[in-house]
């Protein structure tokens, strides 16, 4: 079930849609955190409430041969195009049958999602408009992913959970997050990330309260 939409990711979506363009006329958004942590459900809602804003996984960039070295393709397949105003074509990976499939198309929509792990690394922050991290702790979110996942996944899972600890310590994501994202039972705590934040973390707001998002 999905948590219902709340006025704090509506305030979030208006604030994603006055940024200035950061990849040719495109806001690129990443959605960054852990496996497991939320991101692709939190970045389906974001989209509806951006009109439908095209929403690119990174699942589909990845590769079982290339868990985190895909900089380069993405630069050159998405990037690149974005920021001439041109339509990006990837081909996007199928973890079944293990090979590329034909290009699909990435249009330049006012407002771009990257979603998935590796979306804030140091490679393509200069290309984007704003930093979404999920906030939740690498064990839980793990546990969740291995959930969804079920025992035909185990194998693979034993491999990622060391692939994402080397990432995230030779090139974390979490300090150059704008906005931290929480998901909770009746939607979302959304905070100013650490980025844009001096001094001790401020403590995450639910509801309505105005100091939930600056």
């Amino acid at each position: 079930m999905r948590p219902p939409e709340g006025p704090l990711i509506h305030r979030l979506a208006a604030r994603l849609r006055h940024l200035p363009p950061s990849c040719g006329p495109v806001r690129l958004v990443g959605v960054d955190g852990h496996a497991g942590s939320g991101k692709t459900t939190f970045a389906g809602e974001l989209a509806h409430l951006l009109g439908d804003a095209p929403v690119l996984h990174l699942d589909d960039i990845a590769s079982h041969d290339e868990l985190f070295a895909w900089t380069g393709r993405l630069l050159t397949q998405v990037i690149e195009p974005l920021g001439r105003g041109a339509t990006a074509h990837y081909a996007p990976y199928d973890w079944q049958t293990r090979a590329f499939g034909p290009p699909r198309a990435l249009p330049p929509a006012p407002v771009v999602l990257v979603e998935g792990v590796g979306a804030g690394r140091r490679g393509l922050r200069p290309h984007l408009a704003h930093l979404l991290w999920m906030e939740l702790p690498r064990e839980e979110s793990w546990t969740r992913g291995r959930l969804r996942d079920g025992q035909e996944q185990r194998a693979f899972w034993s491999t990622w959970v060391e692939a994402e600890r080397r990432h995230f310590a030779e090139d974390p994501s979490r300090p150059f997050a704008d906005i931290l994202v929480r998901q909770g039972r009746a939607g979302y705590a959304i905070r100013v990330g650490p980025v844009n934040t001096v001094g001790p973390d401020q403590k995450f707001t639910q509801g309505d309260d105005p100091s939930a998002m600056c």
